[in-house]
């Protein structure tokens, strides 16, 4: 048996995804800026997935702009709104928490004369509130904040944040990072006062090289990519068709059925900390007492004694399948900012795996996974100690 639980980092396409990307790649592979059938066609998969993602959303079809993915659609919503409103001020407010595809963007901005405040989250990964608001002035042009944190799991009450910025600087740009949120949450963002949000294709059963950004309508943003025009000249390029075509299908998959879906996903979150936490020297990071407060899918724990990356190893070699923090680190390896700002011990911050599911993984798995740490952990802390 194997046990996946690196969701987190990327997740299975669903097979109905794979058969539209097939045919779009095999029969219907024209370009979608062609005039002829061919190219109708094409640019007929593209609305489809854009009315489909909209939908999702409540929002306008004009609002959806398709990306290479996460990364790009957060370099898109930063870099483009800071540059395009830089009249208006110089000043961005971020967290201590964000995914590195935010993070070193704004080191990009600070390099361009922009000023970026950082503002610190508690233990359990949530953004202190009334240091935000405080960080808040007269030069601010843009807010981002991640709506999930991809190690731990900590939500943020993105409407209550977006609500009392917007009170202080009604003019304000609110960016929300929900590459891991979206699938998880119903997430609205007029709703929400979200101006603009960033989602990402294989975090949800779609394929990687795919994402959106919507931004609200009549927000100003600059493209950050330019060539023959596409997308209204806002991310040019011949628009990925077979990719944009398997998003469309994993958005119409994910949220059917959806809280049954997250139930689920719950059930076996609850299940996973329940056990795991039978073991000794182990710390179950950015949690709660109601596991619900945090996101469905994702379980970060530390295991005293023991490297992380030993431990990630040991359970490969037994089929089962973790990370030992953000994906798009693991080439450049280093301790995780995100443990170091919720007040992580130090000797823990090289000990800590991430656990994550999707609503592909089953029961069993987690039982498997929990039979493999019973049997592994205590030989490891033995053999770590000599």
């Amino acid at each position: 048996m194997e046990a996946y639980l690196d969701n987190a980092a990327t997740t299975r396409a669903f097979d109905s995804v794979k058969n539209i990307m097939t045919e779009v790649l095999v029969s219907d592979y024209g370009n979608p800026s062609s005039l002829h059938s061919k190219g109708v066609q094409a640019e007929r998969y593209i609305k489809d997935a854009k009315e489909i993602i909209s939908k999702s959303l409540k929002a306008d079809p004009k609002e959806i702009i398709f990306t290479s993915g996460g990364t790009e659609s957060n370099n898109m919503a930063l870099i483009g709104t800071a540059f395009a409103n830089k009249r208006s001020g110089n000043h961005i407010i971020t967290t201590r928490i964000e995914h590195p595809s935010v993070h070193n963007p704004l080191l990009f901005l600070e390099e361009n004369g922009f000023r970026v405040t950082y503002v610190p989250v508690d233990n359990e990964g949530k953004v202190i509130q009334e240091e935000l608001l405080n960080a808040v002035c007269d030069d601010t042009i843009l807010v981002s904040i991640m709506y999930v944190n991809n190690e731990i799991g900590s939500v943020q009450n993105i409407a209550e944040i977006s609500k009392g910025i917007k009170e202080k600087k009604p003019n304000i740009l609110f960016h929300v990072d929900a590459i891991q949120a979206y699938g998880k949450y119903t997430i609205y963002p007029k709703r929400e006062g979200i101006d603009l949000l960033s989602i990402s294709g294989h975090k949800i059963h779609g394929p990687k090289g795919v994402g959106v950004l919507y931004v609200r309508d009549k927000v100003k943003i600059k493209p950050i990519i330019f060539g023959g025009e596409q997308q209204k000249g806002m991310r040019s390029g011949t628009e990925n068709v077979p990719g944009i075509a398997g998003l469309g299908q994993a958005v119409k998959l994910i949220y059917k059925d959806h809280e049954a879906k997250i139930s689920h996903l719950y059930s076996l979150k609850e299940m996973l900390i329940s056990e795991v936490s039978k073991i000794e020297g182990i710390t179950v990071n950015a949690t709660s007492s109601d596991t619900r407060l945090t996101a469905p899918h994702i379980v970060s724990v530390s295991f005293e004694g023991i490297r992380s990356e030993v431990l990630l190893h040991a359970l490969e070699e037994r089929h089962v399948y973790v990370s030992s923090g953000s994906a798009c680190a693991s080439n450049h390896p280093q301790l995780s900012g995100t443990l170091k700002a919720i007040g992580v011990k130090k000797e823990l911050l090289d000990s800590t795996l991430r656990f994550s599911f999707s609503v592909e993984t089953t029961q069993e798995e987690i039982e498997f996974t929990i039979n493999v740490l019973n049997e592994l952990v205590p030989i490891l802390r033995r053999y770590q100690r000599h």
